[in-house]
């Protein structure tokens, strides 16, 4: 890997700060504050060519890789963590769709995701499931040309804005499948949004399933088949967290760089004190780690790799960069940090997200140690 961004990749990234810093952050705290879905925002993003980044042009896509993909997030979430998490929540059935659509599948379906002009919600999760996918209650069964779904599925990003959910259940086999649902389909309910510690306007919300009728022609890819269809998105979805988590950590640095400069102790700035010296030395170190275990994951993906344990990798280890240097972040902004009126209160909760969705950390740890006996058996 050339460790040199290109030419291409810097423009990309340049753009993305200044449109994070003059359109994302403004609006930031207010978000925060409502608890809504920035319909707004996710429209912008969607003209600037943000939900078909590692996509070709041939679905609608803007063919920038997933480290173009990555580099967005990261800088996106250095202002607000609900606008990089909007582009990898709706990358999830993107990369589903991509990657096991039919042709038709793909021009129905992916080609208006990636140009913006619709969004996605990803519903694997359930009450009773947790990361047990053998505890989906969700079922799927043929009616003729038709499947009938009925079930429950919990906090479901995006939902208040999807016009489109890859939904998985169980089939007539009793093995998980997938399917392709147009949420303004009869039957198909949010009940209600799940109010969150941070990250919040992302919409997670609770879905039910009310005999969904659906053409058998929605079913992505082989029948029985959705587990693995599921482990393929998630494994990039894994990667853009771990960009979120990168561009938290990456702006929780900033903003303490910013604040030690500005706050005076003892007639001069808290910079000058070896104990703050100390907390910015140690967060830049897990930031840059951070980052480059994030861009080289994302060059593997744009090699063709297969990246389930790579993904898992720069997850686990960047979640827990980013709750370490939120912690280390507030220490330096000390009370006044504690306080809604700063910005690192919002990265602080924010934070401990990335290490719980699209997989606890346990469950990552399980991933890595599995794949790394198999690699030596």
């Amino acid at each position: 890997m050339d460790f040199k961004l290109s030419e291409q990749e810097s423009m990309i990234q340049n753009l993305a700060r200044d449109f994070a810093e003059k359109s994302v952050r403004p609006m930031a705290m207010e978000i925060d504050r409502q608890c809504e879905f920035p319909f707004e925002l996710a429209k912008e993003m969607g003209s600037l060519g943000y939900f078909g980044l590692p996509y070709p042009p041939d679905y609608g896509g803007v063919g920038a890789g997933y480290i173009g993909y990555v580099l967005v997030i990261e800088e996106l979430c250095r202002a607000s963590m609900v606008a990089g998490a909007i582009i990898a929540v709706n990358g999830l059935a993107e990369e589903a769709i991509f990657r096991y659509g039919s042709e038709e599948q793909k021009k129905r379906f992916l080609v208006p995701l990636t140009q913006g002009v619709s969004l996605s919600s990803f519903a694997f999760t359930e009450p009773a499931t947790g990361s047990d996918p053998g505890a989906i209650e969700t079922r799927a069964r043929p009616d003729g040309a038709n499947y009938i779904i009925t079930g429950q599925k919990q906090f479901i990003a995006l939902s208040p804005a999807s016009q489109i959910t890859l939904i998985f259940a169980k089939d007539e086999t009793d093995k998980i499948s997938a399917f392709i649902v147009e949420t303004p389909t009869p039957g198909y309910n949010i009940r209600h949004a799940c109010e969150t510690m941070g990250v919040r306007g992302l919409g997670p919300s609770v879905i039910y399933l009310d005999d969904i009728r659906l053409p058998k022609t929605n079913l992505l890819g082989e029948k029985a088949k959705g587990f693995e269809i599921m482990l393929e998105a998630i494994s990039v979805g894994k990667l853009g967290v771990a960009a979120e988590a990168l561009g938290i950590g990456q702006g929780a640095l900033d903003l303490s760089l910013d604040y030690a400069q500005e706050r005076k102790a003892y007639g001069k700035s808290i910079a000058h004190l070896d104990t703050i010296k100390w907390l910015l030395a140690e967060m830049a170190s897990r930031v840059e780690a951070s980052r480059w275990l994030t861009y080289r994951t994302a060059f593997l993906r744009d090699q063709g790799a297969n990246i389930e344990k790579e993904s898992s990798i720069a997850k686990l280890f960047t979640s827990q960069a980013a709750v370490d240097i939120t912690r280390m972040a507030m220490q330096v902004h000390g009370a006044y940090g504690y306080t809604k009126d700063m910005e690192i209160e919002r990265f602080y909760r924010d934070a401990k997200l990335t290490e719980i969705y699209e997989g606890v950390s346990e469950i990552q740890r399980v991933i890595i140690a599995d794949n790394l006996l198999k690699e030596r058996a």
